[in-house]
């Protein structure tokens, strides 16, 4: 069939054309919106789960849902991390100028001209500049040189003007562990103060499986701040929804053993469901998708997936980091003993701990609890594997 009409999505964070298996999350979002609107506060919200379960494309979609319902909303991302703490900052402070130009574009009031001085403050005290928002800086708000003062005033005279015309303030933060130390707990004082004045400001994040127990290390009371989600693989109903449905809409169809060979080999997780449907879609020469397409999809998929989504872990690690990964991908994907990992490889545990906090920074494995690691991607033990035979 032609590339040009295949209507799966690989890569991440892009949008399926089914979001299969994830109304539940969309609905608890709704609420979010829906009570912000009605003038009554709510939590926020935090997604966690392995790489490749859709969490971005998630997040995608609640900021449409969000800019949509007219509610304010700022984007950042972890991997700004990689630039430093200013970088991460500033680009903090610009989406807050580029929202207040939004906002302000919707008509002003006297506490949205105040809110939006606030905003100019805090971005001046950042040397962030080049973006009018129609208003002279605030001077005593969001300008005292200490970051989460000014975040939080920054937060308080948004929020609040916003709250007159029933809208919201969101920030929707990706990869939330990577924030350095001083930005998360500002977020989450943030977050903190709003719940406790009924401030609409909203944290709508992700990250990975060990997310909660992050937020809560950095501050005791995050635990109570959001509606924590976990977010893992598909089940087999709405896994062939995800490959069925985009290609229904096309006149196209799936025999049973196909759609069963492709599902095997995606295990429920979406990224793998629109790599594997996409090169099912390219390998199938009539509308009607085979189990022999699905074999050459299978084989075309996985090559896929072994030079984009799992190189990118593999050559971000050492020498030492990838022997650590070796050792770990021979337990499969259940996860390893750092007990077990030592005895491995003739080591004391200790002489492991700096590999291993290396790996967990680099966002390669996690510590799902006290002496054990698993790998943050799906499929990665096989792979690790297939490259070190």
């Amino acid at each position: 069939m032609h590339n040009a009409t295949n209507p799966y999505s690989p890569g991440a964070g892009r949008s399926p054309f089914e979001l299969a298996g994830r109304t539940a999350l969309t609905n608890d979002f709704d609420l979010l919106i829906s009570r912000a609107a009605a003038g009554r506060t709510d939590r926020g919200i935090v997604l966690h789960g392995l790489h490749g379960v859709g969490k971005t494309v998630l997040l995608n979609d609640f900021r449409r849902r969000a800019e949509n319902a007219g509610f304010l909303v700022v984007s950042l991302e972890g991997r700004d991390a990689d630039g430093g703490p200013k970088a991460v900052r500033a680009k903090l402070a610009r989406g807050l100028l580029q929202a207040g130009r939004k906002a302000n574009s919707r008509g002003n009031t006297p506490a949205l001209a105040g809110a939006l001085g606030t905003i100019a403050s805090f971005a001046s005290g950042l040397q962030v500049s080049g973006i009018d928002v129609g208003v002279g800086e605030r001077h005593g708000r969001g300008d005292s040189g200490a970051f989460a003062v000014d975040l939080e005033e920054t937060v308080e005279d948004t929020a609040v003007a916003l709250a007159e015309r029933g809208s919201a303030l969101i920030f929707v933060v990706d990869e939330l562990q990577n924030l350095d130390a001083g930005l998360l707990a500002a977020l989450l004082g943030a977050q903190h103060q709003a719940g406790q004045r009924d401030w609409p400001f909203y944290l709508v994040a992700a990250g990975l499986p060990n997310l909660p127990a992050a937020l809560t290390a950095s501050q005791r009371y995050a635990e109570g701040l959001f509606t924590y989600r976990s977010v893992g693989a598909l089940d087999r109903e709405d896994s062939a929804s995800a490959l069925v449905a985009p290609a229904l809409e096309q006149g196209v169809s799936y025999d049973p053993e196909a759609l069963d060979l492709l599902l095997n080999a995606a295990g429920g997780y979406p990224y793998f469901l629109q790599e594997y449907g996409s090169a099912a879609w390219e390998s199938a020469p009539e509308k009607r998708i085979t189990a022999d397409d699905a074999r050459i999809a299978v084989e075309i998929g996985r090559a896929q997936l072994d030079q984009g989504f799992f190189p990118l872990r593999w050559r971000r690690a050492t020498k030492a980091e990838r022997e650590f990964l070796r050792l770990m991908a021979i337990d499969g994907p259940g996860g390893s003993s750092t007990a077990t990992l030592a005895a491995r490889a003739g080591k004391k545990m200790t002489s492991m701990t700096m590999t291993r906090g290396s790996l967990i920074r680099k966002g390669i494995i996690y510590a799902p609890e006290l002496g054990q690691v698993s790998f943050t991607v799906p499929g990665m033990a096989d792979y690790v594997r297939r490259v070190t035979a």
